[in-house]
């Protein structure tokens, strides 16, 4: 079980430093890393990371750094001086954006994941279509999942319909990250493409996300608990 608890991420999307510790205090011990992402740290600032940091929990941080190199490769130092264990960067900045990033993270003493978003999960194939993007959704995934690993970015977010693609191009050589992950019944919300977290480990992630149906379930303990009780039985029957 300690396996399947370290491949659960929560998405801690609070407006602020008493909520956020607040739900780290409860779910502290039942999952693998809370993720912070822009809500919370436009709020309460590196402070707040510094302090969840200490307290031993391993923090992603969830900022999608999307700048030119120089800008990115900065961020990049500071993230890794808070001692965060996972970073995003948005794979549509270049490869000169993602190689310094990745510079950036080496240069640490400890250096975090990088993570290469490629498509958000609240996004549509007509979506993609009305921004310009030339071909389908998924090829526009795939492009981008060449750009970051090229780059030499160890790993990839990306929704759980564009993974198996992903995971026969790149196998184990990339750590797949996957959010829009609902239970079997939840809402999907405004997330467009999702999976239950056994589909998503068939497919081969290495990590799952889960916000709203851990934060705001009646039992936040029991919710995660049984998400990764379900990722448990399904490297067991894999």
């Amino acid at each position: 079980m300690p396996e399947a608890r370290s491949r659960l991420i929560v998405a801690i999307d609070v407006p602020d430093r008493a909520a956020a510790l607040a739900a780290i205090d409860r779910l502290s011990g039942h999952v693998g890393y809370f993720k912070l992402g822009l809500e919370i740290f436009v709020s309460e600032g590196p402070g707040l990371v510094r302090e969840i940091v200490d307290r031993g929990e391993k923090v992603f941080l969830d900022l999608k750094l999307h700048d030119i190199p120089n800008t990115v490769a900065g961020a990049v130092r500071s993230a890794c001086r808070l001692g965060v264990s996972m970073i995003t960067l948005h794979a549509a900045g270049g490869r000169k954006m993602l190689e310094a990033a990745r510079e950036a993270a080496q240069a640490s003493p400890n250096p975090p994941l990088l993570l290469g978003v490629t498509a958000l999960t609240s996004l549509a194939p007509g979506d993609v279509e009305s921004m310009g993007v030339a071909g389908t959704l998924a090829a526009w995934v795939e492009r981008l999942a060449d750009i970051s690993a090229g780059a030499g970015v160890p790993g990839l977010v990306t929704s759980a319909h564009e993974l198996p693609r992903l995971y026969s191009r790149f196998g184990d050589t990339i750590r797949f990250v996957i959010p829009g992950i609902r239970p079997a019944g939840a809402q999907t919300q405004d997330q467009a493409r999702t999976a239950t977290p056994a589909e998503a480990i068939r497919a081969g992630a290495g990590f799952l996300v889960v916000g709203r149906p851990v934060m705001q379930a009646p039992d936040p303990v029991r919710a995660a608990d049984t998400i990764v009780e379900e990722i448990a039985r399904t490297f067991a029957g894999s």
